[in-house]
């Protein structure tokens, strides 16, 4: 069996362009390497944004509330596809319609692991019914909670480290998108 630690993920420069690839845990290594990534941004038919708390064995940011689903596609995959598969087998979630709203590019350390994220990050968005059928993966996913666009701003502004370090600028682009949050 492949660990995801040890899976391919695609090298970047600052404008998206493929540079190579490396494993995720080289990738994720001090000083940390720039590669791409994406993160799913799912909304409900009530306007409100799915987080997912990350489980605790997660090796960046454990424990922290996320969006619904990131990950890293293989390289030469396409975003979509690789977000398809994670969303189904992370949250256990398929058939959504995501559109790209742009890019957040950003660099993170851990502070309790000191791994890296240095990742362009492709942001995606769909909606959901309210209430899905969702089947978490415990080994990805502690817990999952629906908010309000505005009520995560200002839990984000008040208490930022409950949060991964990437929810501020992914829930940005999503807001700036071509079809934005509300």
């Amino acid at each position: 069996m492949v660990t995801r630690e040890s899976q391919l993920v695609e090298l970047v420069d600052e404008e998206g362009t493929a540079t190579g690839s490396c494993t995720v845990a080289e990738a994720h290594t001090a000083p940390g390497r720039l590669h791409r990534a994406f993160s799913v941004m799912l909304l409900d038919d009530l306007d409100r944004i799915m987080l997912q708390q990350r489980a605790a064995v997660k090796s960046r940011f454990a424990l922290r509330w996320a969006n619904a689903c990131c990950s890293h596609p293989a390289p030469g995959q396409s975003v979509f596809d690789a977000a398809d598969q994670r969303m189904r087998e992370e949250i256990g979630i398929g058939e959504v319609t995501l559109y790209q709203a742009g890019v957040h590019l950003y660099r993170a350390a851990d502070p309790r692991t000191e791994r890296i994220e240095h990742e362009y990050d492709h942001v995606l968005v769909g909606r959901v019914p309210v209430d899905p059928h969702l089947r978490p993966d415990s080994t990805e996913v502690a817990d999952v909670r629906w908010v309000r666009p505005d009520r995560l701003r200002a839990d984000l502004a008040d208490n930022p480290d409950h949060y991964a370090p990437w929810l501020d600028g992914v829930l940005t682009v999503a807001t700036e998108g071509s079809e934005p949050l509300s």
